[in-house]
């Protein structure tokens, strides 16, 4: 199963889900693509925010060579769910939408774990260390119920 986070600027928020993720499918054997992009074009090929580096690598999680990149319409083809982080991501991925079909790929991430509320996922790296810790561990709840979709997809 093929994912996307997308944020912003992909600089931290969608960075920290990617590599949350990627270190599910690489330790459960999952099969897939993970990738994350924004819509900020001022930040291409930037590396994550130093908040998001820190946080991942108290996880175990390496995020520091991720390039950040903008989101494109081809995206759609190339991936099976697009995680929005908040409404203004879900905004602008509407306006890249080529048709229903598209949108129908796209949800916010946080749906993950409080279906159907749209809750959009804070901004880390502006908080304080318990914050975001706690909005890291948020991710990893919504990334464990990815894991295990994507899980029971390679073994159908």
């Amino acid at each position: 199963m093929n994912v996307l986070f997308v944020c912003l600027n992909n600089l931290c928020r969608s960075p920290i889900a990617e590599g949350i993720l990627r270190k599910m499918y690489l330790e459960q054997g999952i099969k897939g693509k993970v990738d994350s992009a924004g819509f900020e074009s001022f930040h291409i090929n930037d590396a994550p925010d130093p908040c998001a580096i820190r946080i991942t690598s108290k996880h175990g999680i390496d995020i520091s060579q991720k390039k950040a990149r903008l989101f494109r319409a081809d995206d759609f083809d190339t991936f099976d769910h697009i995680f929005v982080m908040d409404i203004k991501n879900m905004q602008d991925v509407q306006e890249v939408a080529r048709n229903e079909a598209d949108m129908k790929k796209v949800d916010f991430l946080y749906n993950c774990i409080y279906p159907g509320k749209n809750i959009s996922v804070p901004n880390p790296c502006s908080k304080d260390e318990k914050i975001l810790d706690e909005i890291f561990e948020k991710l990893k709840k919504s990334c464990e119920v990815i894991a295990s979709k994507a899980l029971k997809i390679n073994h159908n």
